[in-house]
């Protein structure tokens, strides 16, 4: 249903709506396009005044009456059904110009209602009925002049000249070839609106899942952090009211350092492609990352200078130490950690590593840890591995290059 709205009633989908020589009308199309009365009755004023016009120079025909006005009349109001029943127009328009050429009246402007109707036809999908109609009526017209001539007005009428056949086949091909070329890019267009409405979805839909990537890691260790604190100061808070009193400090920080990373990634909501308020974090943040681990009871050794990396890179690997910190804070019984920071000339490998053992205590987290950060590698073109060490405890390794720019990276670059 998206791709049939974004697409819209296309040439290529009669068969959802009958078969070809029906032309059911879509009742969810507007009705400007099922009725076009501005042009309908524009054509018809052209036809019948220019008909008046053309009728004078030419002597040997029959001179216009009431029955052949009724006939001009009638095959210009027949284009004011030519995008609900553009099948039985093309046929219509064809059969009362061949009538109206047949009782020996003057070529005029009738023809421009037989090519309005092709046009729409071929447009509408039905090209082999449009084919159809405009040689049904230039073989009508090969038998009129070259036969039937001799029993129909004006009397004394001659047989056509060859010229004047060759002048007719040229006008249908010219009119099948304009119809044909109007569908093709009728159909590129569909085509092409249908690819940005595509991409727009797909653009959205990877701007949802960095914004959601982003609030879970800044939620999961931020809460995590206060979960840890709240229950040292529910246990120390009869006992110790200073180290209680540190907790709730801890908490606060915790608390308003994570709204105001919420705010951040939310303000990209509220003011799309704007610059943020804040640049993203990376590891030139790692030591206040150390600094909120100590505070839940965490001791983590860095090992290795934070190297400078691209913005995407960098805000991918602060954002996989900051979740195996938070990991370990959750679920080892471990309380130090150990971050090793390696960069090579082709890319940066981070090792987080705890001694355990694993608690099985439950810290409020979701689960989509580890994902999330196999996503954010996988968005740059690398790696994640995680699983226990051999000499116990766990352990993350990423491997993140650093010569590819992915998409993720022209998008978080700021």
């Amino acid at each position: 249903m998206e791709e049939q709205r974004a697409r819209g009633h296309g040439p290529s989908q009669w068969w959802r709506y009958g078969p070809p020589w029906w032309n059911r009308p879509d009742d969810t199309e507007p009705q400007c396009a099922r009725w076009p009365w501005r042009s309908t009755l524009l054509i018809t004023a052209f036809v019948l005044v220019g008909s008046n016009f053309s009728a004078r120079g030419q002597f040997h025909r029959e001179p216009l009456d009431s029955y052949a006005r009724v006939l001009l009349f009638v095959a210009s109001a027949l284009l004011l059904w030519r995008q609900r029943y553009p099948v039985f127009v093309a046929f219509g328009t064809s059969t009362v110009a061949l009538v109206y050429l047949a009782a020996g009246y003057p070529y005029g402007p009738v023809f421009l209602t037989v090519a309005v109707a092709c046009f729409s036809a071929v447009v509408a999908g039905h090209r082999r009925a449009a084919w159809a109609s405009v040689g049904l009526l230039w073989a009508g017209h090969l038998l009129v002049t070259l036969w039937l001539y001799r029993w129909l007005p004006p009397p004394g009428d001659e047989r056509a000249s060859l010229y004047q056949e060759i002048v007719i086949a040229t006008w249908v091909v010219a009119v099948v070839a304009l119809s044909e070329l109007a569908r093709v890019r009728r159909e590129q267009w569909v085509r092409e609106r249908a690819d940005r409405a595509q991409a727009a979805r797909r653009r959205a839909d990877e701007e949802r899942l960095r914004i959601a990537r982003e609030l879970h890691d800044v939620l999961a260790h931020s809460i995590s952090v206060i979960n840890v604190q709240a229950g040292v100061g529910l246990a120390l808070l009869d006992t110790d009211r200073e180290q209680a009193r540190a907790a709730l400090a801890t908490i606060k920080d915790a608390s308003k350092e994570a709204l105001g990373e919420v705010r951040q990634v939310l303000d990209t909501l509220r003011a799309p492609g704007a610059a943020p308020r804040a640049p993203a974090p990376g590891l030139d943040r790692l030591p206040e990352l150390v600094e909120q681990a100590a505070g839940a009871g965490l001791t983590v050794e860095v090992e290795g200078d934070p190297p400078r990396l691209a913005p995407g890179a960098d805000l991918a690997a602060f954002r996989i130490v900051q979740e195996a910190l938070t990991n370990v804070v959750r679920h080892s019984g471990s309380r130090h950690a150990r971050v090793h920071l390696e960069r090579d000339a082709d890319a940066l490998r981070l090792r987080v590593d705890d001694d355990g053992p694993a608690t099985g205590a439950d810290a409020g987290g979701s689960g989509n840890g580890l994902a999330g950060m196999r996503e954010r590698a996988a968005a740059l073109g690398g790696t994640i591995e995680a699983g226990p060490r051999p000499g116990g405890g766990f352990r993350v390794l990423a491997v993140l290059p650093l010569k590819a720019k992915t998409k993720v990276e022209e998008g978080d670059d700021r």
